[in-house]
């Protein structure tokens, strides 16, 4: 069977849901019986890495959630899909791509799928409940559906992955020097967008519960979002500005990560936690909480999980993988059998499978 598949990605921003799209075009490209083309927007830094990885794509102007450039470029994919003979898959991987994947879908009749990466509730459900499939990243992610209405049926699992060799080789970020810290300072990376559900104000708090006991530890969060500003007052009033260090956007987060102490992630919610397998595949031990689908990551001891919003047990966990070398190699093992769960082939394998299921039920 031959499939002609059309990934539908906004790609406005570069985070872990667009490098998603790319490990699984790229593992999809290993794979002979796929015709594929990532369709995004025009600029995009998803565009510049499928061109450098010469994974087929094509790029549109898209300045809103319905433009209708996009939706004519889909159709055109779709029905070029059609005149092959090819069996012809829809995959939107945001919700803004699902709309327009969507209604071009109705016009040509291609198969829509569609990934769910966040365990927030469905604000517009339509589309959502038309897809013939639409694949939960986690349990968790998959949990939240079932609650919105979508039949089960339709609902398949499967966990984002990474490419472990791909991280691992990742140039040095020498961060140390960068921010001109002795190079016996301790690091707790957070790598995410500075948004309300990353709950960095707990991991400045953390912070802050651990200024006094652990003086030689520094807090280095990478990412930017809307919440800056307020982050940085509060920084001033926990009176940590010596301690907690917003680098912004950071191109080179592996590098980072890999000269971090532990690796933190505050989130209150989460659909999966694709940094937290990078600090995995890295070595790094893992504090975080117990949002979303972390805990179908870092369960059985991949490392050590509290409670969302709770900054005297983020601060306590991270204290721990700092003093206690016996638990921090335990959790470091636990973590290295843990990703074993999440490659980007394995996501790929799960994916295909969903692809055929559509063309096996007509």
């Amino acid at each position: 069977m031959s499939y002609r598949v059309v990934h539908v990605a906004s790609g406005r921003e570069w985070r872990g849901g667009q490098n998603q799209v790319r490990l699984l075009a790229g593992a999809l490209a290993r794979r002979g019986d796929i015709d594929q083309l990532v369709i995004t927007g025009r600029g995009t830094e998803l565009a510049r890495r499928l061109e450098n990885e010469a994974i087929p794509f094509r790029t549109t102007a898209w300045s809103s959630s319905l433009d209708p450039r996009v939706l004519i470029a889909t159709i055109r994919e779709s029905r070029r899909g059609s005149r092959l003979k090819h069996t012809t898959i829809l995959h939107a991987h945001d919700a803004h791509a699902l709309v327009l994947a969507g209604v071009a879908a109705r016009f040509t009749g291609a198969r829509l799928v569609v990934t769910r990466r966040v365990d927030f509730h469905l604000r517009r459900p339509g589309f959502w409940h038309r897809a013939d499939r639409v694949i939960a990243i986690s349990d968790a992610v998959r949990a939240i559906l079932l609650e919105d209405g979508i039949r089960p049926e339709r609902v398949t699992v499967v966990h984002s992955g990474i490419d472990a060799a791909e991280v691992r080789a990742a140039p040095g970020f020498d961060i140390r020097r960068r921010l001109g810290l002795p190079g016996d300072a301790r690091i707790a990376v957070n790598v995410a967008a500075l948004v309300g559900h990353k709950d960095q104000s707990t991991l400045v708090a953390a912070a802050a519960a651990l200024a006094e006991r652990q003086p030689e530890l520094h807090w280095v969060v990478a990412g930017e979002g809307p919440l800056r500003s307020t982050l940085e007052q509060q920084i001033v009033d926990r009176n940590v500005t010596d301690r907690v260090h917003l680098l912004g956007s950071t191109p080179n987060a592996w590098g980072l990560i890999a000269e971090s102490d532990v690796f933190v992630m505050s989130s209150r919610e989460e659909g999966l936690g694709t940094s937290v397998l990078d600090a995995l595949a890295l070595g790094v031990p893992v504090a975080a909480t117990r949002a979303g689908g972390i805990p179908e990551i870092l369960g059985d001891g991949a490392g050590l999980l509290v409670p969302t919003g709770d900054p005297d047990a983020l601060a306590a966990a991270v204290e721990t993988l700092l003093a206690d070398r016996v638990c921090r190699e335990a959790v470091r093992v636990a973590g290295t059998r843990a990703l074993t769960r999440f490659s980007a082939d394995g996501m790929a394998d799960g994916i295909l499978a969903v692809y055929r299921s559509l063309t096996s039920t007509g």
